[in-house]
């Protein structure tokens, strides 16, 4: 079942939307389910459409020509992704989009909504907003690659994931990222061995608890610390 048109209010570049609108923008939109670990775009498509993310989330990974990958964000529910095609038209999806737990997403035209946008400078500056913050990040991100020891790495990305898609544990004091060493080893630059000996020291430490697919943060002000440079160097 589409969301409700005021639902996609909860979607950043839409918050300053008329009711009109976001009528408009469900009417054309289309619903999509993908089972976790399916695909909704691989990089290097025509990136003809763009999607929120109505229920689930989603990672954007980058590969290289050998088959390495970089995962590049992660995407939760009411966010807007794959949206290139919005402000470049002809554009491919630089990125992969691959679903973390089953999902649903409303399917938008990128040509429709640059119609839209001709007309509506909100959604215009909405658009740009998200664009920046997206670059604002990546900026953070090479930053720490090109400065920062892997532990300090490590701890900005788990800091960041908190952020954005930690859940608060319903039993025990913590706060749960549902990612697995892999994920946080693409992350970070970092390979699986390194990131399974740091979690595993974090973990004798009491910091955080390691899982197959979660990371239970236990102690959310000691990788602060370590995020900062300061306390002991696990590697």
């Amino acid at each position: 079942m589409k969301p409700a048109p005021k639902e996609l209010r909860r979607v950043s570049v839409f918050q300053e939307a008329s009711d009109e609108d976001l009528t408009l923008l469900v009417e054309k939109g289309i619903l999509r389910s993908i089972e976790e670990g399916e695909f909704f775009f691989f990089q290097g498509d025509p990136a003809v459409y763009f999607y929120i993310m109505v229920s689930g989330k989603a990672k954007l990974l980058q590969s290289n020509p050998a088959g390495q990958q970089v995962n590049l964000r992660t995407i939760n529910e009411w966010e807007l992704f794959g949206a290139l095609g919005i402000s470049k038209p002809n554009a491919n999806y630089p990125a992969t989009a691959q679903a973390l737990e089953s999902s649903t997403v409303l399917a938008i035209e990128s040509k429709f909504m640059q119609t839209l946008l001709e007309t509506r400078p909100q959604m215009a500056f909405g658009l740009m907003n998200l664009m920046t913050s997206y670059i604002q990040e990546m900026q953070a991100r090479y930053r720490e690659l090109a400065t920062e020891r892997v532990e300090q790495r490590v701890a900005n990305a788990l800091i960041r994931l908190a952020g954005q898609s930690g859940t608060k544990s319903s039993k025990e004091a913590g706060i749960e990222l549902f990612f697995s060493r892999q994920d946080v080893a693409e992350m970070t630059g970092s390979t699986l061995y390194t990131i399974s000996r740091l979690l595993s020291e974090w973990e004798r430490q009491g910091i955080i608890e390691a899982g197959r697919e979660r990371i239970k943060i236990l102690k959310p002000h000691d990788l602060v610390k370590i995020a900062g440079g300061v306390g002991k160097q696990a590697l």
